[in-house]
C-alpha cells in the first residue's frame, strides 16, 4: 500500500460517498420545500428555482453514479458531471447572493413571476431575464448563522461538487472496494 493508499483509506467507498451526496441533496430539497416552503410560506423566486433545477439535476447525478458505481475512467466522468452541475448551481446562488448584497438603490427592479414569463417570453429570453436577476431575487426572506438561503446553497453546491468530483476523481483502495 502507498503513502496516498493509507492516506485515503479511511475514506467511504466511491458508491457510498456518492450515496451521501444524493442523501445531502435530497436533504437540501426537503428543507427547501417542507420549511422553507411549506412551513415558512416562502415562496421561491425564479433564481431560487434555477437553484432547485440545478439540486435535482447533481441528486441525479449522484445517483446514477452510485447505481451504476463504474471504474477508473467512467467515476471520473461522474466526478466531473457532478463538478459542471454543482457549478452551474452555485453560480446562479453567486448572483443571488450578490443581488442580495447591492445597495438598496441599485437593485434591479422586479420582473414577472416565471410561469408568466415562460408563457409569454421564448425560453432563451426567459433564462436572459431569470439569470440577471430582478429584484424580487434580492430580498432577503431568511437567514441562519447570518447567511441567507442563496448562500448556504452556494455553500452546498461547492461542498458537495467538491468532494463529489475528488472522490470520483480517486481510486479506490482495496479496503474499500
Amino acid at each position: 500500500m502507498t503513502v496516498f493508499e493509507s492516506s485515503i483509506a479511511w475514506l467511504p467507498s466511491r458508491r457510498l460517498s456518492n450515496v451521501l451526496g444524493f442523501a445531502a441533496c435530497v436533504l437540501g430539497m426537503l428543507f427547501a420545500v417542507l420549511i422553507l416552503q411549506g412551513y415558512l410560506e416562502l415562496e421561491p423566486c425564479p433564481l431560487c428555482i434555477f437553484q432547485r433545477v440545478a439540486m435535482i439535476g447533481m441528486a441525479a447525478v449522484f445517483l446514477l453514479a452510485a447505481l451504476h458505481n463504474p471504474r477508473d475512467w467512467g467515476a471520473r466522468i461522474y466526478g466531473t458531471l457532478i463538478l459542471l452541475v454543482a457549478g452551474g448551481g452555485a453560480a446562479i446562488a453567486a448572483r443571488q447572493s450578490w443581488l442580495q448584497h447591492l445597495p438598496a438603490d441599485q437593485v434591479p427592479a422586479c420582473g414577472p413571476d416565471l410561469d408568466y414569463m415562460l408563457d409569454v417570453f421564448p425560453l432563451f429570453e426567459t433564462l436572459r431575464i431569470v439569470l440577471t436577476g430582478t429584484g424580487d431575487c434580492a430580498e432577503v426572506k431568511w437567514t441562519f448563522l447570518s447567511l441567507s438561503i442563496p448562500e448556504w446553497t452556494l455553500v452546498l453546491f461547492v461542498v458537495l461538487g467538491i468532494t463529489g468530483a475528488l472522490r470520483n476523481w480517486m481510486k479506490e483502495t482495496n479496503a474499500q472496494a
